[in-house]
């Protein structure tokens, strides 16, 4: 595992504890609303589409496409001064929601919008395995 010490590190939250359990299982859960059949991401206790408190947890496909990015080069704190430059992404998955994640394993200037990704994790610690997405294989 690499080391991750002082970065910050998420506080799971009783809506969002059974999403750090699927990461640790290496899957991206998201919910699905059992009233209105709408995807969300972030977590949340009441769906965000129709206000039902029927939400239900569904594996994504872990795919998606960058609908738009950034290249940090300059750190947010000295812990993260090792990845630089990195990339933070907004990333459209298949099922419709968008998530904030880093694309990793290329060249920061190789990204671009409408690139395909794919959702792979990286352990931080014991309780918190973070989702990160990288270029998409060719099928």
């Amino acid at each position: 595992m690499t080391d991750h010490s002082g970065k910050f590190l998420p506080r799971p939250r009783p809506e969002t504890a059974a999403w750090w359990q699927s990461c640790r299982e290496h899957k991206l859960n998201i919910q699905r609303c059992s009233g209105c059949g709408a995807f969300q991401f972030y977590p949340r206790i009441v769906c965000s589409s129709c206000m039902s408190g029927k939400v239900e947890w569904v594996q994504s496909a872990g795919r998606g496409k960058v609908v738009t990015f950034t290249i940090c080069r300059l750190p947010v704190a000295e812990a993260y001064t090792a990845d630089l430059p990195y990339v933070v992404a907004l990333i459209r998955l298949e099922e419709g929601p968008t998530m904030m994640s880093n694309i990793g394993e290329c060249e920061p200037e190789s990204v671009a919008i409408g690139m395909p990704v794919e959702v792979t994790f990286q352990k931080w610690s014991d309780d918190i395995t973070i989702p990160q997405f990288l270029p998409a294989l060719a099928s």
